[in-house]
């Protein structure tokens, strides 16, 4: 399930805070009073635990007070009665419960291709100069430069906390109270399911970073201010709560400056990968609107492009992956690494390190081939010291920082290179397989039924996407492999052409 419309996706959290804008804040004269929050409690507690009994236990406990489940269609009514009286116009769309993403939009009128649908005016669209109903609460952020992710995932729990006080209530009540993120996952559940994948590392990486920005906004700002920022609502389950909301519903504009916001009911729609349509803003008709590229009939669910994202970067962020096969923007992440033993070890790691690159790389793989990017760092790796004069130019190509030629070979160690990147694919391909021949025997807990559900659910996202990965592995290897085998063949056939003009001469 995915209920988002993203465009173009920031993949990373801003680690450390500091002033994004040039223009200088300025202050309110006065702050607006702020409705009393809500005092439900919210626990707050790591979620990277290693204990499936201690995880189950503090699901319970860690329920966020507000939204709802993800198939609920409990508050869809509300909310487009809320978006109509606030200044959505009439829609050829509503939400109803589907296949593909459990709800989603689903036209009620026939839909031409090229039409224009939406029209969702800048008044109901979230943004970081959106006004909060605690305006104190947002004054003290903005003077702090909080930057628009974390500052737009403070607004959006300080919002939820208000409950019906709230403009957005009934757009905060039609959200899913746990979206489907991989920011859910324990650290176990991502150590299990998705070894073999390099998304788990990025998986953690992020996790690791909302960890981080929570910390740094609650050491910084919440804990001077516990009057506005009270823990039971402000806390790390609140917060993985409200970036869920945002990587998985946050957009991109490009036509309003590229600023990111969350647009209700626009981020009903689903993604499919046969589409090629993104949100954008139209000036013409002042709201956020995307063009169809293929007509609908009435019962039809229409989609939109979440982007040319891989089935690992759409379980990244939006918790599900489409099926085998079907995605032609798929791709799976190798992992190339230079080797300590190598002579010249030092010497290319300044050079990549120059670039920005690490001793350790990961670098997409298609089922159409790969980056030169790649080619170029395997040049790099099995390059002898006498090519130490074109360490800075590979690691130039490899970080692609360079204008030189795109396509650059090296025949004494293209044979080398080729192999060692065959090396890294089959060393990947083992381990994928080796889940997946594991996946039909892992040792389920049947004494608790939710976590039994969860654990099938899980286990079933890691082996489609571990399927889908390997596909493209397997792919990659015959190709290297024939690649290797017409080299060899080529050598060969060289060299029974010297012996035979040697012999010839004799």
């Amino acid at each position: 399930m995915a209920e988002a419309a993203s465009t173009i996706f920031q993949t990373s959290l801003v680690p450390a805070f500091s002033p994004l804008n040039s223009k200088a804040y300025k202050p309110r004269p006065r702050f607006a009073p702020c409705p009393s929050p809500s005092r439900t409690t919210v626990v707050c507690s790591v979620s990277a635990t290693n204990s499936s009994a201690a995880a189950a236990k503090a699901s319970e406990a860690q329920r966020i007070p507000w939204g709802c489940e993800v198939d609920s269609l409990e508050n869809a009514s509300a909310l487009q009665r809320w978006l109509s009286d606030s200044g959505l116009p009439p829609q050829k769309m509503s939400i109803q419960r589907v296949d593909v993403g459990e709800r989603g939009l689903v036209a009620l009128k026939n839909i031409r291709k090229g039409e224009k649908l939406l029209f969702v005016p800048p008044s109901l669209v979230i943004t970081s100069e959106s006004e909060w109903s605690c305006a104190e609460a947002g004054e003290i952020l903005k003077r702090n430069s909080v930057p628009d992710w974390p500052l737009l995932a403070t607004h959006l729990i300080s919002e939820a906390s208000l409950m019906g006080s709230s403009r957005w209530s009934n757009y905060i009540a039609a959200l899913p109270r746990q979206p489907y993120s991989l920011l859910y996952w324990t650290r176990a559940e991502l150590d299990r399911y998705l070894e073999a994948s390099q998304i788990r590392q990025r998986a953690i990486e992020r996790i690791t970073n909302v960890i981080g920005t929570y910390n740094d906004l609650r050491s910084r700002i919440f804990s001077k201010h516990p009057e506005l920022f009270p823990e039971e609502v402000y806390n790390l389950e609140t917060f993985k709560w409200s970036f869920g909301i945002l990587f998985s519903r946050l957009v991109r504009l490009p036509s309003m400056d590229g600023r990111v916001a969350l647009v209700p009911w626009a981020d009903m729609l689903n993604h499919s990968c046969e589409v090629e349509t993104f949100l954008d803003y139209d000036s013409a008709t002042k709201g956020v609107v995307f063009t169809t590229d293929r007509p609908y009939q009435p019962g039809e669910q229409v989609f939109i492009s979440y982007g040319r994202k891989s089935n690992g970067e759409l379980l990244l962020s939006y918790g599900f992956v489409p099926k085998e096969g079907t995605n032609p923007s798929d791709s799976v992440e190798v992992l190339l690494s230079l080797k300590k033993s190598d002579k010249s070890y030092s010497k290319k790691l300044e050079a990549l390190r120059k670039h920005g690159l690490s001793a350790t790389q990961c670098f997409p793989v298609q089922i159409t081939g790969w980056p030169v990017e790649l080619m170029a760092y395997a040049y790099l790796a099995v390059s002898p010291p006498s090519m130490s004069n074109q360490f800075e130019e590979l690691a130039a190509a490899a970080s692609n920082k360079t204008t030189t030629k795109k396509d650059m070979r090296f025949p004494e160690i293209e044979e080398q290179a080729l192999q060692y990147i065959l090396d890294s694919c089959e060393s990947s391909i083992s381990k994928y397989s080796k889940f997946l021949q594991e996946s039909g025997s892992m040792d389920l807990d049947v004494t608790s039924p939710k976590q039994l559900n969860r654990r099938l659910f899980l286990k079933q996202l890691a082996v489609d996407l571990c399927t889908s990965e390997r596909r493209i592995l397997f792919r990659a290897q015959y190709i290297l492999r024939r690649r290797l085998r017409d080299l060899r063949s080529g050598e060969l056939r060289a060299l029974n052409l010297f012996d035979g003009l040697r012999k010839l001469f004799k």
